[in-house]
């Protein structure tokens, strides 16, 4: 069975968000994709298995499956297409927990189809802003995550959260965002809940953080960028209830699994 390491969301070698692709000839189980996911040790690993039109994604973290991510789908959309198991003018189909995605190779980048998760207003959760130690300009919650606008990019990057406080959010992950100088907005995404207390680039945080964004700024298109360590630019486009989220992706290792 295949296996790739891919680095999303980014186009230099050890920069944006590592994924592991996992082609696979059946179905397997899932306590076999949760133990795959833990000795890969990656912020998610994705399982493909091919279907008459389209593949079968799911995606798990070192100790937890997830109902939606988008690094590791626009992961598997860059070895689909270099590795030819689907040619590069043809969509890219994956049936999900969250439905239909898509994705398609548009003018040197991946770009991705996904829901819009839109946020409300919201109270803060008991620890969650001690857990930030920030002042929230807007703290707002969405199916997945809480959403924390703050006011400059410059606490966005500083940012040090209190993981055991908040490992007691009762959601996903915790999205910190603010206007920025270079890229229309920055964030970054903590989600010690499900094993990953920092997601280096966070493709589905982005379907709340677009339409988030339109409603404040009164526009469709952004450039993004998540100011993590390892970092990584997003351009996303808001239609309807839908968001187009486009980046590029570099391969970084090829293996064999042999159990």
């Amino acid at each position: 069975m295949k296996i790739f390491q891919v680095d999303a969301f980014t186009e230099k070698p050890f920069r944006g968000n590592p994924a592991a692709v996992c082609i696979l000839p059946s179905n397997p189980s899932v306590e076999w994709m949760q133990d795959v996911a833990s000795e890969m040790n990656l912020a998610e690993t994705a399982f493909l298995v091919s279907m008459n039109d389209g593949y079968n994604l799911r995606w798990f973290t070192p100790n937890s499956e997830v109902d939606l991510c988008g690094h590791a789908t626009l992961a598997s959309a860059h070895i689909l297409w270099e590795k030819g198991y689907v040619q590069k003018d043809q969509e890219a189909k994956f049936y999900t927990k969250s439905g239909l995605l898509t994705a398609k190779f548009n003018t040197g980048y991946i770009q991705l189809n996904f829901p819009a998760t839109p946020e409300e207003e919201a109270v803060a959760p008991e620890g969650l802003i001690d857990a930030l130690n920030i002042n929230p300009v807007y703290i707002g919650k969405n199916v997945f995550d809480y959403l924390v606008e703050v006011e400059s990019e410059e606490i966005v990057k500083n940012i040090a959260p209190d993981f055991t406080k908040l490992m007691r959010i009762p959601m996903r992950g915790v999205i910190v965002t603010a206007r920025a100088k270079e890229y229309d907005f920055v964030s970054r995404f903590f989600a010690p809940e499900i094993g990953v207390f920092e997601d280096p680039v966070t493709g589905s945080s982005h379907c709340c953080l677009g339409v988030y964004w339109k409603k404040k700024l009164g526009k469709s298109k952004f450039h993004a960028y998540q100011a993590s360590k390892r970092g990584g630019a997003l351009k996303v486009e808001v239609i309807n209830e839908r968001v187009l989220i486009s980046g590029k992706a570099v391969t970084i290792m090829e293996g064999t699994l042999f159990y």
